[in-house]
């Protein structure tokens, strides 16, 4: 028998979980963390906590499965460095453009200059000879023009990770999509369709400078503001690789990290525009839990190795006595195997209601915070 509402919500930590009315979005998307639209329920507040409870003032913390690089982004707003690790090569760009020590003075000189120039460019309604044949499916002539022109003038000046962003995320906005499918798009819409989100007849985009003049705006305002309040002296390293391997030096005082969910996220696919537009380099056959795998037994399996090592790699390098928490929505029973052949042992089993918004995506739904410490 499935358990009651009471029985669910008498065992949560009330630190942990919010409602939309205490925890708004344009709090868990507050500064950077809304540099780019990024699927996920890791919201800052969450690590904050975490960070608080787990992780000494002027420590350094290590996230292995960085995504966005929300751990990253709140040790460096609490007075701790972080390491990252994730093998999509476009949340790597999110990540170090988040943290990186920008010249402001430089980085609005670089960011109004590309602004003026983007909304003095007039295309003439054709679609670019160069665009490629993802480009010509899923943008109209226009916006691929308008697209395609701010790619080049990205490359003329030295804040080019943060335009880059820019061009992603207009992008995300511009493509040949239904308004209430943003996040997996499966094939492009051309013609006028009835729209969930809006609830009236709608048409496909198709011009995409309102978005790049818009979110080049927005992108100076939210670096300017994290900028103000990050800590000077704590820093942060991102590496792009696969953290079942990769060389993560030091040693850390905690780990802050959420795990993907076996068959749930394909996260290349989800910024596919990004690889395409910026030419990132696609290393999908790496990223665990992808859907193309499915959640049979093998696919589960490899899962759990994976994970398994991922953590294990992380533990070598954490300091005597330090902690490790890791969030997961455990339905498969698959962490307590993970967790012995990583080498960690459970001290601490949080439960937290995560905040949800109504609509397609609505319901009840829970995360166990794993608290472990070397075995």
């Amino acid at each position: 028998m499935a358990a009651t509402q009471e029985a669910l919500y008498g065992r949560l930590d009330p630190a942990l979980s919010w409602s939309e009315a205490e925890l708004p979005e344009r709090e868990r998307t507050k500064h950077v963390h809304r540099l780019h639209p990024y699927l996920g329920k890791f919201v800052p507040q969450l690590v904050e906590e975490l960070l608080e409870r787990y992780v000494p003032p002027g420590g350094h913390v290590l996230d292995p499965f960085a995504g966005s690089g929300t751990t990253l982004v709140q040790a460096l707003e609490s007075g701790r460095s972080a390491t990252g690790v994730d093998v999509a090569g476009f949340n790597c760009l999110l990540m170090r453009a988040k943290t990186r020590r920008h010249n402001l003075d430089a980085v609005r000189r670089d960011l109004e200059w590309v602004h003026e120039q983007a909304a003095a460019f007039e295309p003439d309604g054709r679609m670019p000879r160069t665009a490629s044949p993802y480009v010509r499916d899923w943008f109209a002539p226009r916006a691929a023009a308008e697209l395609l022109h701010f790619r080049d003038l990205v490359e003329q000046v030295a804040s080019a990770d943060l335009l880059r962003i820019v061009l992603a995320r207009a992008a995300r906005s511009a493509r040949r999509t239904t308004h209430f499918d943003l996040e997996f798009p499966r094939e492009p819409q051309r013609a006028p369709y009835w729209c969930h989100k809006h609830r009236r007849t709608c048409t496909p985009v198709e011009e995409a400078r309102r978005f790049l003049l818009r979110y080049t705006r927005d992108t100076l305002d939210r670096i300017e503001t994290f900028a103000a309040i990050r800590h000077a002296d704590c820093h942060a390293v991102v590496i792009h690789g696969d953290a079942r391997e990769s060389e993560l030096g030091g040693l850390f005082d905690g780990i802050v990290t959420s795990p993907p969910y076996p068959g749930l996220i394909d996260y290349h696919e989800q910024h596919r525009y990004a690889y395409e537009l910026l030419g990132l380099e696609d290393r999908r056959a790496t990223e665990l839990g992808r859907p193309a795998r499915g959640v049979g037994r093998e696919a589960i399996r490899a899962y759990v190795d994976g994970v398994a090592a991922v953590l294990a790699n992380g533990r070598r390098r954490l300091r005597l006595g330090g902690t490790a928490c890791i969030v997961v929505n455990d339905r498969r029973n698959l962490y307590e195997e993970i967790l012995a052949r990583a080498g960690l042992r459970l001290e601490e089993r949080l439960e937290r209601h995560v905040n949800r918004r109504t609509g397609r995506r609505a319901g009840e739904y829970f995360e166990s915070i794993l608290v472990c410490t070397a075995a």
